[in-house]
C-alpha cells in the first residue's frame, strides 16, 4: 500500500485582510499518514511588525506583547521550516481559501513560489456536501463527531490543526478506516449494541411422533452422521 502524506494546516492573523496590512501571527499543522496522525507537528508564533487586532485577540488570546520576541515569517526558522515540514504533501484545512491567501501572501513576500490551489484540501466543503444544510464550523463539527474540545477556550493553530485531524477522519468515513495491515489492528467507532441471549430456549414446534421418526432416520445413517455431532 502507498503512502499517502498530507498535512493538516491552520494560521492565525492579525485580520482578515490578507491583501492589505494583515499578517499571519501563528501556525499550526500536523503530519497525517494514510489519514492518520503520526505524531509529528508544526507549531510557531510570527512577529507580525504590527498590531493584532481586538477582534484576534478576544478569539486567540493572543495580544501584541506576545509577539514581540518571537520571528518574523521571514525569518529561516519559520519559513524553511515550515516548508521543510510541509514537504510536497497537500494541505488540509477548514475554508482553505483563508489560509492559503494568508499563506501565499507571506511566502510571496518572502521571495517564495506560492503553494498551488490544487494542492490544498477544504474540509469545509466537503462537510457542506456530506452535511447540506447542517452548521459546518470546526466547532459544530466536533459536536457532531462526538470529538472532545473543551480544551478549546481559544483558537490555536496547532489546536484547530489536531482537532480539525479527528474531523477529516471522520469526513472521510471515520474511524474504521484507520486500518494498520501490519499490525492487523483496527480502530472503529460503533454504536451497535450486543445481540441479547434469549433467557430460555425456544420450545420445540416437532411433535413427539416426528422427533421418534427423526431419530430413526438418523440412526440409520451410521456413526459419521453429522447430526450426531450436534444432538
Amino acid at each position: 500500500m502507498s503512502m499517502v502524506r498530507e498535512i493538516v494546516f491552520d494560521t492565525e492573523t492579525t485580520g482578515l485582510d490578507w491583501s492589505g496590512a494583515d499578517r499571519v501571527i501563528e501556525l499550526g499543522a500536523v503530519e497525517l499518514i494514510n489519514h492518520v496522525p503520526s505524531g509529528r507537528t508544526f507549531q510557531t508564533y510570527i512577529n507580525p511588525d504590527q498590531p493584532v487586532s481586538a477582534k484576534t485577540t478576544e478569539i486567540t488570546g493572543i495580544k501584541d506583547e506576545d509577539l514581540v520576541d518571537k520571528p518574523r515569517f521571514s525569518d529561516p526558522l519559520v519559513v524553511d521550516a515550515f516548508l521543510e515540514f510541509i514537504g510536497d504533501a497537500n494541505l488540509v484545512a477548514h475554508n482553505a481559501t483563508f489560509d492559503r491567501n494568508f499563506l501565499n501572501m507571506e511566502l510571496v513576500k518572502c521571495g517564495r513560489d506560492p503553494i498551488l490551489e490544487i494542492r490544498w484540501v477544504d474540509t469545509l466543503m466537503i462537510a457542506r456536501k456530506k452535511h447540506p444544510g447542517s452548521p459546518a464550523s470546526l466547532d459544530a463539527l466536533c459536536k457532531r463527531y462526538d470529538i472532545n474540545s473543551d480544551a478549546r477556550t481559544f483558537h490555536g493553530a496547532l489546536l484547530d490543526s489536531q482537532l480539525l485531524a479527528e474531523v477529516y477522519l471522520e469526513l472521510l468515513g471515520g474511524r474504521a478506516r484507520a486500518f494498520d495491515f501490519e499490525s492487523t489492528t483496527i480502530v472503529t467507532k460503533s454504536h451497535q449494541s450486543a445481540a441479547r441471549q434469549r433467557p430460555a430456549p425456544l420450545t420445540a414446534i416437532m411433535s413427539g411422533d416426528e422427533l421418534a421418526a427423526h431419530s430413526e432416520f438418523v440412526e440409520q445413517l451410521g456413526e459419521g452422521a453429522i447430526w450426531r455431532l450436534y444432538n
